[in-house]
């Protein structure tokens, strides 16, 4: 499946349109001090383990459609009360040829 975050998909046509697709991460509850560059380390391990979490999860709802391509994909981190986070990714399912 083709992942991107342009509109469009250089060498290839967008056939149809099938639909908005999402995927999200997983509340991580991070319970540490961000004072050492060890916890740091750890907290980025988090953030990529949870980015690619909502990545699968988005690919397959767009399977689940059909699709063989996601366009425009949009990629937010939100954080409550410095515990939590939330990865939520977003895009475009489309048939591409």
């Amino acid at each position: 499946m083709i992942l991107t975050t342009t509109n469009s998909i250089e060498g290839f046509k967008i056939i149809e349109y099938k639909g908005i697709v999402s995927g999200t991460s997983s509340e991580i509850k991070t319970k540490f001090s961000f004072k050492t560059e060890k916890n740091m380390q750890m907290f980025d391990d988090l953030i990529s383990e949870a980015k690619e979490k909502a990545f699968q999860k988005m690919q397959t709802n767009a399977s689940h459609l059909k699709a063989n391509a996601v366009v425009g994909i949009s990629l937010d981190i939100e954080t409550e009360a410095g515990s939590y986070f939330f990865v939520v990714v977003t895009g475009t399912a489309v048939t591409v040829a």
